[in-house]
C-alpha cells in the first residue's frame, strides 16, 4: 500500500494511526505526537518529526518501541509483519542453516538477557554476516548506549518504510 501526503495529511487522527502503526511495528504513541505536527510539507518533514520524537522519547519509552520489534530470525512468520517477513528475507535470515539459526537464537537470547529489551538493527541495511558481528559488538556496550543505538536503528528502519508507504 502507498498513499500521497496530501491523503496522509487529510486522515483522520485515528486513521493516521492506524497507517503510520504498521511501520511501527503497531507502537502507535510515537505516531499519536507526530501527528500533532500537521501538516507535513514534505515525507523528509514527516521523517524529521519522527526523527525528532523519537531522540525526545525516555529511555522507557525507547525500550518500548525496541521491544516492539520482533525477533531476527525468528522461525514462525506469523510472528513477524509483513514488512519484517520481506526486510529479514533481504537479509538473508529466511535462509539460514541450521548452525546459523542456532547462532542467532542464542545471540537473541543473551542480548535480550544482558540488555532486557531485544535486539534492533536495520536488517535492510544489513546480511546475515554483518548483523551476526553486530550482535557480538554491542553485546559489549553499556544498556544506554544499547537504547539509544537500537532506538536509532528503529529510526533507520521507520524511514525507509515510510519512503515506501509515500509516495
Amino acid at each position: 500500500m502507498t498513499m500521497t501526503l496530501h491523503t496522509l495529511n487529510q486522515l483522520p487522527e485515528d486513521q493516521f494511526l492506524a497507517t503510520i502503526g504498521g511501520p511501527l511495528e503497531g507502537e502507535t504513541w510515537l505516531a499519536a505526537r507526530v501527528v500533532q505536527h500537521r501538516p507535513f510539507v514534505s515525507r523528509d518533514a514527516l521523517i524529521e518529526a519522527f526523527r525528532r520524537e523519537i531522540d525526545a522519547a525516555s529511555a522507557d519509552e525507547k525500550v518500548k518501541l525496541l521491544n516492539s520489534h520482533p525477533e531476527l530470525a525468528a522461525k514462525v512468520d506469523h510472528e513477524l509483519s509483513a514488512m519484517s517477513q520481506s526486510e529479514q528475507a533481504a537479509a538473508g535470515l529466511k535462509h539460514l542453516t541450521e548452525d546459523e539459526y542456532a547462532e542467532f537464537k542464542t545471540q537473541n537470547a543473551a542480548y535480550r538477557q544482558r540488555f532486557g529489551f531485544g535486539f534492533v538493527i536495520c536488517a535492510r541495511e544489513n546480511t546475515k554476516h554483518t548483523i551476526l558481528a553486530a550482535f557480538r559488538e554491542r553485546l559489549d556496550h553499556p544498556r544506554e548506549q544499547e537504547i539509544a543505538l537500537g532506538a536509532y536503528e528503529v529510526f533507520k528502519i521507520l524511514r525507509l518504510r515510510l519512503i515506501d508507504l509515500i509516495v
